[in-house]
């Protein structure tokens, strides 16, 4: 499907005429979203699609409302929302029977978090899944700014369903402050800002192209292993070892064979002795 370029209203200039334009526009009915959705998806029809999104431009302007508290303009937490409104109606499926609006929420508070998490000093290092939606869920359940003492902790805990310690590590992220990635002119403790140690030795070119040059010589020599084995210990071999999934046991190979699992076993251990040597002479 063609990705949209449609003539939309933007959230970068008046935030207060966009938001009077958007609630300006009709609220489709279920019947209409659903013959918006056909023509769309039947005829790559960009005007109904003009025509879903605009009408739900409203409920980017609501949902964004409710991230306010991170700081982050207004206008480019709905410019980011809109995008993931046109994604959902890129894949709006009208004949589920479900109106697009409970449908687009998801992807339109996907995108928002998404620009947060790029952008909000704090949440940079929670990375996880888990610790991304407990910042979300923590940032809009604590009740003030003072630290959350014991009997909050628990009742947090509970609630989000984690370990009370894993609130008080993201409270902690929560209220720390910014650190600057390089020393101010007047620093003595050059040594100790973070410029000093997250410099990563194995991005140097000379380290790149040794471990370039080891995989490469590893990868010559595993070719080069495998060539020296007879068909059966190489297809055993392949078949534990070297598939990325559904890999054989012992039991399978045995069946395949004819043999027992245990001289199944005593092939492949002896075919790796072999393998082992042929790749420590490649390498040498």
């Amino acid at each position: 499907m063609t990705s949209f370029a449609l003539p939309i209203p933007s959230a970068t200039g008046s935030l207060d005429s966009y938001i009077q334009t958007v609630n300006s526009f009709p609220i489709l009915s279920q019947q209409q979203e659903t013959d918006l959705g056909r023509r769309l998806r039947d005829h790559d029809d960009l005007e109904a699609a003009r025509q879903l999104i605009v009408s739900h431009l409203r409920v980017v302007v609501a949902i964004a409302r409710g991230y306010l508290g991170y700081g982050l303009p207004q206008a480019d937490l709905i410019q980011e929302g809109n995008i993931g409104l046109m994604k959902a109606v890129k894949r709006f499926d009208p004949e589920r029977g479900v109106r697009l609006v409970s449908f687009a929420v998801h992807w339109i508070r996907a995108e928002m978090h998404e620009f947060i998490l790029r952008n909000w000093r704090i949440v940079k290092i929670a990375t996880t899944k888990a610790q991304r939606k407990l910042f979300f869920n923590l940032r809009s359940m604590k009740p003030g700014l003072n630290t959350l003492d014991s009997g909050e902790v628990k009742a947090m805990a509970r609630q989000l369903r984690v370990k009370p310690e894993e609130v008080v590590e993201m409270e902690t992220r929560l209220g720390g402050k910014d650190v600057a990635l390089e020393p101010l002119s007047d620093d003595e403790d050059e040594a100790y800002a973070p410029i000093a140690y997250l410099t990563d030795a194995d991005a140097e070119p000379g380290r790149i192209l040794e471990h370039e040059q080891s995989a490469r010589l590893k990868g010559e020599g595993l070719e080069q292993a495998l060539a020296s084995l007879d068909a059966r210990s190489r297809r055993i071999i392949e078949a534990r070892w070297l598939r990325e999934r559904d890999q054989a046991t012992l039991r399978d190979l045995a069946a395949e064979f004819g043999v027992s699992a245990e001289r199944i076993r005593q092939i492949e251990h002896k075919a790796m002795q072999k393998m082992r040597g042929v790749i420590g002479a490649t390498a040498a």
